[in-house]
């Protein structure tokens, strides 16, 4: 039996987004390829099947749905000077087109002669695709629509304005890849963060080699301004990192002997020596390539409903365009020439491409900002499903917190005690609990006690108390001392009901973690906390945060069962985790998303989006990103749509011609490109 196997090719001069979904559809059918997703913003075609797939057998079927598409191996591309080249066609077509038409040469032949040139020259592109495709596939897209405009109204005597319509079809389509082809090239800068070559220390001297060849245990020397090839250990030197490609952060890292570093970080310092701890294959860098490429073959129900509704909208108008000019000379006194002539501009009109292109344009560039930010967005039906999130589940160790304690101040409110002493009580007071915040001052006061004290008790939520030379000690938190909240988490302690001291603690919550909860909360997102950690800690935890609802002493299976709960058909819940003791909820979730550390295997593998570092406010700045990426694509389908039905409306009537009706095509489409460009400011 055959393995499954996945091909993935590049598909050269694909400029239509239309065109795409037509050579999609068409591989479906092939009964031995599966998974067929051709991906018109990264120029790709993949598939699985279990047959040896030839190239050649590919490239048949494409190029009869698309005569110009050249197919190749995805590490090959077609270099080609074609949009300079249709430039200059274009203007020299202009020239010999407004000679015909607005120079008397007191000769009308020459002037037709002139006319006709211009149109063989403008023409010659649209109309040779647009014949191939019905000669080898029998289909009419919109290269044969324009091609039947531009003829038809020289038959009507409208030569200026057939003119008009192929001149800004080709001066849209050349923009219009223009601007398809920057948001690709901003993606392709994203990418460029892998290092084609590693100095690999052999004996006393250097060899380079290709970071393909790269071993376990291999030294590499890293250079100031080149890029870490594999993830490795510092061995030797200390220098500071570049991790933007990776996190998103532009401050610079500091590495020295020891310390891990990651594949795809700039050597902004000195020169250091790293072991490699990875393949090529296995390290970040590869991982987030791999994330990237693959992220937009992911499509949304919107893209999936937009590319199936493109399908069926040029016949549809094709049909009524026909239906028009029929019923014009039947019931009407329009001649037959004005009843092609409208007929035309529904031709015109019927053209897709501002539909077809907007959507998947736009979650491209939505994930490629994601990244640049340092959130890695598996497919688009993520990027969509985060903006319609309503329920956030948090985990806290990992998440919310960093899972330990910390004094970070000491304060001695009565000077008649010295500090040796009261910090002694302490350690009296918290060396038989086993409580997180007790450990913590354990650690600081770093006293062995070997003396027994009378009367301990541990007082739940509050804190303890006991008997010592003949003293009442007390140790606990502000409630127990009923003294008011300010939001800090101090342990007071008091000798005779009288407060000697405090220490603050930092009480582990993650930086940013309040800020980002207050503006899930303002959003209307319900959030709540799961966690193993015990009933007091969770809910003191939750308190400080803000959180809806909050369960404690959980396994990870009751943590699943628990999820399980919350999800139905209305809501749309987000799990958040660690990435590493969370995959199963990460995975059942409607979108998992991974706050693990850069490097993290176990967080790429089981999540939907990746948060590259532990910054938890970039929660809010993907959600951010996703409401702006639907908020545009809503914006082009109503505009896009209205504008054509406007224009089809006007036709019929009489009041719109040649010109509204090119505008409704090209230039909505060329409005919506730009339109869908403002996402990439975010």
């Amino acid at each position: 039996m055959n393995t499954l196997k996945k091909y993935k090719y590049r598909l050269n001069n694909l400029d239509c987004a239309n065109c795409a979904n037509k050579i999609e559809e068409r591989l479906k059918k092939e009964n031995n390829l599966s998974d067929v997703v051709v991906n018109f913003s990264s120029l790709t075609l993949s598939f699985m099947s279990n047959d040896d797939i030839k190239i050649e057998d590919i490239s048949n079927i494409v190029t009869k749905i698309e005569p110009e598409v050249v197919v190749t191996k995805i590490d090959e591309e077609v270099k080609e000077n074609k949009k300079n080249y249709n430039l200059i066609i274009l203007i020299i077509g202009v020239i010999i087109a407004l000679l015909g038409l607005y120079v008397n040469f007191n000769n009308e032949i020459i002037n037709k002669i002139l006319i006709i040139s211009s149109y063989v020259i403008l023409l010659y592109r649209t109309f040779k695709v647009a014949f191939k495709m019905l000669i080898k596939s029998h289909t009419i897209n919109e290269n044969a629509l324009i091609t039947i405009s531009a003829i038809g109204a020289y038959f009507v005597d409208k030569q200026m304005e057939g003119l008009m319509v192929i001149t800004l079809y080709e001066i849209g389509k050349i923009l219009e890849e223009k601007a398809v082809n920057n948001s690709r090239n901003s993606i392709k800068d994203l990418m460029n963060i892998k290092q084609d070559f590693a100095n690999k220390v052999v004996g006393d001297k250097t060899k380079v080699i290709n970071v393909e060849d790269v071993k376990i245990n291999d030294i590499l020397i890293i250079k100031k301004g080149e890029k870490i090839p594999v993830d490795g250990i510092v061995i030797e030197g200390e220098t500071k990192l570049n991790l933007f490609s990776l996190t998103g952060e532009s401050d610079l890292v500091n590495k020295k002997e020891n310390d891990e570093v990651l594949s795809g970080s700039i050597n902004e310092g000195k020169v250091i020596k790293i072991k490699a701890t990875k393949l090529f294959n296995d390290s970040t860098v590869s991982k987030i390539l791999s994330l990237i490429e693959d992220a937009t073959d992911k499509k949304s129900k919107t893209e999936t409903f937009v590319a199936k509704m493109a399908k069926y909208y040029t016949p549809i108008v094709l049909i009524i365009s026909v239906i028009t000019f029929i019923c014009f000379i039947l019931f009407t006194d329009l001649t037959t020439y004005e009843s092609i002539y409208r007929a035309l501009v529904f031709l015109v009109i019927s053209c897709p491409c501002a539909i077809a292109i907007s959507v998947p344009l736009s979650y491209f560039t939505g994930i490629g900002v994601s990244s640049k930010n340092g959130i890695l967005v598996k497919g688009s039906n993520y990027l969509d499903l985060l903006s319609r999130v309503n329920k956030i589940v948090f985990d806290k160790t990992g998440t919310l917190t960093s899972g330990a304690f910390k004094v970070t101040s000491f304060n001695l409110l009565d000077s008649s005690y010295s500090e040796d002493y009261i910090l002694k009580l302490y350690a009296l007071g918290e060396n038989l609990s086993n409580h997180p915040i007790a450990k913590s001052i354990m650690n600081y006061v770093n006293i062995d006690v070997n003396e027994k004290v009378k009367n301990h008790k541990e007082i739940e939520g509050l804190g303890v108390s006991y008997t010592y030379d003949d003293k009442k000690i007390k140790i606990g938190n502000n409630k127990m001392f009923d003294i008011k909240d300010d939001g800090s988490l101090n342990i007071y302690l008091s000798i005779d009901d009288k407060i000697v001291s405090s220490l603050t603690i930092n009480d582990g919550i993650k930086e940013g973690v309040e800020n980002t909860l207050n503006e899930l909360s303002k959003k209307g997102i319900e959030t709540y906390m799961f966690t193993g950690d015990s009933k007091e800690n969770a809910l003191s935890i939750s308190e400080k945060l803000n959180i809806d609802k909050v369960y404690y002493e959980l396994l990870p299976t009751e943590k699943y069962e628990k999820l399980e709960e919350l999800l139905n058909d209305k809501d749309i819940v987000a799990f958040i985790g660690d990435g590493i003791n969370d995959a199963p909820s990460l995975k059942r979730a409607d979108i998992g998303i991974s706050m693990g550390s850069i490097g993290s295997s176990s967080a790429i593998e089981a999540s939907d989006i990746v948060i590259m570092d532990d910054d938890i406010s970039k929660i809010n700045k993907a959600i951010s990103i996703s409401n702006k990426v639907k908020r545009i694509i809503k914006e082009n389908l109503v505009f896009s749509i209205g504008v054509k039905i406007l224009i089809l409306v006007l036709s019929a009537i009489g009041i719109a011609n040649m010109w509204q009706a090119v505008f409704a095509d090209v230039g909505v489409t060329i409005i919506s490109i730009l339109n869908t460009l403002r996402i990439m400011k975010k």
